[in-house]
């Protein structure tokens, strides 16, 4: 994958793993607003895409899109020619084994979960197919970072440096559309290669009720792993139904996600005297030559400087935390009940399970889409964490129980919980115990009203 999928989240927060080019100590460009001034995510210049895609050569076409701060109509056509190549239908075949698969998996979940099937249609999805039927998805999710991106940069622009930007910076605002456009396209065509189903990334995607899977990649998936086709896409559709489950019967859940990275975005705010500083330095030859209006490359070297990086305030690092525990959450519960219903039907469950450990822990799509969105790490040591969470639940409360966590947000594990995920399986005993025992004090009638009190008066 592109690892500056949207061009726009923050560089790596580890220091280790930071690369010249990619933001803080050693400069990037945290919003991707280089595509402007010479580089693109995936290298070149706004030209040579455009170039790659006859249908939006006009450029003045581009420049009229008013339908919000990224231009979707731009993203879908440039991750359909970036699929071009390699596009394969999904066959009627394909078609009928996935929903077969998807059928099988929901009579096996319904005997390890108290949630019923989240799946009202099934569907078997081409590269391109996945583009274009998650558009509205990504739009929502993606639309307010975007906006918000774009109102911060415009606002800590010191009025002077505006004024000597001239038409650069107006420049800027109409290309706002085209650049995350393409660079939003260019991400949705990297994932569209990589991804096995609908909900690969964390989030429901596909319309409300349809459980898919994505043959072309699950091929692809299922090499090298020594394992029959049909037992590799019944894996895969056990995630993808327990997925849906879960998302269509925690109905507050898709909402907390969405806010969770929309509560990071609306705080997110640029530094206006690093802004100014990094100006100056630029203006007196300090970034590698002066700053000159009229000319890319200078433009380039101040984006590229690190003076645009925001600072995470303190509410930033909870919305991130929130997010990150939903999303550990959820995959660890998806992870547990695949567990229950898997290991002791799919002979090959324990190399399909290791392997999808190994692809999550080297960078699977939810990973990389949510560490460059949102600066956020999804690491495995919190996946595991959530994982033992609901495997203890199953084993020492029962399935029902377990599930019963996901009917109100405050029930769930937090990230402290996470810490120490066995103590807080055992506190979930004593509360039981604690709600029985009120339970039957409420119940039980006061000395005063019992039979012959009235009698005995």
């Amino acid at each position: 994958m592109s690892d500056v999928p949207f061009g726009f989240g923050l560089p790596d927060r580890d220091p280790e793993r930071r690369e010249p080019g990619r933001g803080g100590e050693q400069g990037g460009d945290p919003f991707g607003l280089g595509a402007l001034f010479g580089g693109m995510a995936g290298g070149g210049s706004p030209e040579d895409v455009l170039g790659k895609m006859p249908l939006f050569a006009e450029l003045q076409k581009l420049m009229n899109w008013s339908g919000g701060p990224v231009n979707w109509d731009l993203a879908r056509q440039g991750a359909i020619s970036q699929l071009a190549p390699g596009h394969q239908p999904a066959s009627d075949g394909e078609r009928s084994a996935a929903a077969e698969a998807l059928r099988l998996a929901d009579l096996w979940l319904d005997q390890v979960t108290e949630l019923p099937s989240g799946i009202e249609r099934t569907a078997a999805w081409s590269r391109v197919e996945w583009v274009e039927q998650t558009l509205p998805a990504w739009g929502a999710l993606i639309d307010p970072l975007a906006e918000r991106v774009v109102s911060a940069m415009t606002s800590a622009l010191p009025q002077e440096a505006a004024m000597s930007f001239g038409p650069i910076a107006g420049i800027m605002g109409r290309m706002g559309g085209v650049m995350f456009g393409a660079q939003v396209g260019q991400a949705m065509g990297k994932l569209a290669e990589e991804v096995l189903t609908s909900t690969d990334v964390g989030l429901p995607l596909a319309p409300a009720g349809t459980g898919v899977l994505v043959p072309q990649n699950l091929a692809a998936f299922a090499e090298g792993l020594d394992r029959p086709a049909d037992e590799v896409r019944l894996f895969v559709a056990l995630r993808e139904a327990a997925s849906q489950r879960l998302f269509a019967h925690v109905p507050w859940l898709r909402q907390q996600l969405q806010d969770a990275v929309h509560a990071y975005a609306r705080g997110i705010t640029i530094d206006r005297e690093a802004i100014e500083r990094g100006i100056n330095d630029a203006m007196s030859g300090g970034l590698g030559g002066g700053l000159d209006p009229s000319d890319p490359e200078s433009i380039q070297r101040l984006l590229s400087s690190g003076v645009l990086e925001p600072a995470e305030t303190p509410e930033q690092q909870m919305a991130l935390r929130r997010l990150e525990t939903l999303l550990a959450l959820v995959e660890g519960w998806v992870d547990a009940v695949v567990a229950a219903a898997a290991a002791e039907r799919l002979p090959g469950y324990p190399a399909l399970a290791e392997t999808m450990r190994r692809r999550r822990a080297s960078g699977g799509p939810a990973e990389q889409t949510f560490a460059t969105l949102v600066g956020l790490q999804l690491r495995p040591r919190r996946l595991r964490d959530a994982a033992t969470v609901w495997g203890a639940m199953a084993q020492q409360h029962g399935s029902a129980e377990r599930d019963r966590l996901w009917s109100h947000p405050d029930l769930l594990p937090t990230s402290d919980d996470l810490d120490e995920p066995l103590d807080f399986v055992a506190r979930q005993g004593l509360d039981d115990e604690l709600a029985q025992l009120t339970a039957e004090d409420a119940e039980r009638p006061d000395e005063q009203d019992e039979p012959g009190d009235d009698a005995a008066r």
